[in-house]
């Protein structure tokens, strides 16, 4: 990124077949036959399994492929549990939007403000809507915690925020890091700017940043499926496994403690739950009008180092796939490759998840890659 059904098989992939008739404008109609083409074949060397679904006026299809244990062959459950990654700064973002709209946040007050322990005091003014774009130019964590071996060695170490903010603003000798940009000149993607966000929910009510997001989208939504894990390094209900593929040898890497990426990447949830949360959040029953319309509000400013235009909004991105743009978001975890987006009239949503088995990489697997081309007609 990233009914009436009747069940077939397509090699290794289990199938609902298209029932609803196609939205009438100029989207290419969907073609079940590509939709189940771009997750066949599993597992693979790339991937163990996959799991996709899509809903709207569009049509409806589900399909799964591959398994979800290596070992037993047990089939990917359609309605699997994943570790969702980056797709959590969009709850993140909605509940920050939301005390915006209850008059406890305001978007252009700094953090300092809010939050007067958490930045250096070096940093210039930086405000809750830039954390919200990825526009607040700070620094970073240099730590890839992708990278297998540091993975491996940390996958089970409990973070607190206040640490992750000194590995990001401090350097080794505790000299204090430079900003990237100017707040508010640049769009930078990462990870920081939503864990920052974290910590200023926090401060506003009092609470654990996940209770904002329990009590404002996983309850009134019963998404069942949805959780902020904190510390719990396991996946409860059905999923499938995640693995480390390496000589041969798969690595189970499903268990993991997620606080390192804490208010930015830390959720699990399922593809109905992601689709009933977007439905939600696009149609504006999760936020009143004014917030509603600033997750399709673009910053006017270049990708950091780029000459290419900022695409993030307030929570979700701006996703052109050929003649069709999608709003939504990408995420990943080692193990897990997702995506969920939506057209602006939700008649074409999409939920996705691939079981990759070599963690990091700057590409999308070539089968998460074939599922965005098959959903867009481009397959």
């Amino acid at each position: 990124m990233r009914r009436l059904t009747a069940i077939a098989v397509v090699t290794s992939a289990a199938v609902a077949v298209l029932a609803a008739p196609a939205a009438a404008d100029t989207r290419p109609p969907l073609d079940p036959a590509a939709l189940a083409a771009a997750i066949s074949g599993l597992p693979n060397e790339e991937a163990s399994g996959a799991l996709l679904q899509v809903r709207g006026d569009d049509g409806r299809w589900r399909g799964t492929s591959g398994v979800a244990n290596v070992h037993t062959g047990q089939r990917v459950p359609a309605d699997g549990r994943f570790r969702i990654g980056s797709m959590t700064k969009t709850f993140t973002a909605t509940a920050a939007l939301q005390l915006v709209a209850k008059g406890r946040l305001e978007l252009h007050r700094s953090v300092q403000s809010y939050a007067p322990d958490v930045l250096p005091a070096e940093f210039p003014p930086i405000t809750v809507d830039q954390l919200l774009t990825y526009t607040s130019g700070l620094p970073s964590m240099e730590i890839d915690h992708k990278d297998p071996v540091w993975f491996l060695r940390h996958r089970f170490d409990t973070w607190t925020p206040r640490q992750l903010f000194d590995l990001a603003f401090y350097r080794e000798d505790g000299t204090v890091k430079d900003m990237r940009f100017a707040p508010g000149t640049a769009q930078n993607y990462g990870n920081i700017d939503y864990l920052v966000l974290g910590a200023v929910i926090e401060k506003v009510t009092g609470r654990p940043y996940g209770d904002a997001i329990r009590a404002g989208i996983i309850r009134p939504l019963r998404l069942s499926a949805t959780t902020v894990p904190g510390a719990d390094t396991r996946i409860h209900g059905p999923h499938a496994r995640g693995y480390e593929l390496n000589d041969g040898t798969y690595t189970d890497i499903t268990d993991a403690n997620p606080t390192y990426q804490w208010a930015a990447a830390e959720m699990i949830s399922n593809a109905p739950d992601l689709d009933r949360f977007l439905v939600a959040l696009l149609s504006g029953k999760l936020l009143p009008k004014a917030q509603t319309a600033l997750l399709f509000r673009i910053p006017d400013v270049k990708v950091h180092e780029s000459d290419q235009n900022a695409y993030l909004g307030h929570g979700i991105a701006r996703l052109p796939v050929g003649d069709i743009v999608f709003w939504g978001k990408t995420g990943d975890r080692p193990g897990y490759n997702n995506g969920m987006a939506a057209t602006r009239d939700l008649g074409r949503r999409v939920v996705f998840s691939v079981n990759t088995l070599h963690m990091g990489g700057r590409e999308q697997p070539v089968v998460s890659q074939k599922i965005i081309a098959a959903v867009a007609g481009l397959a």
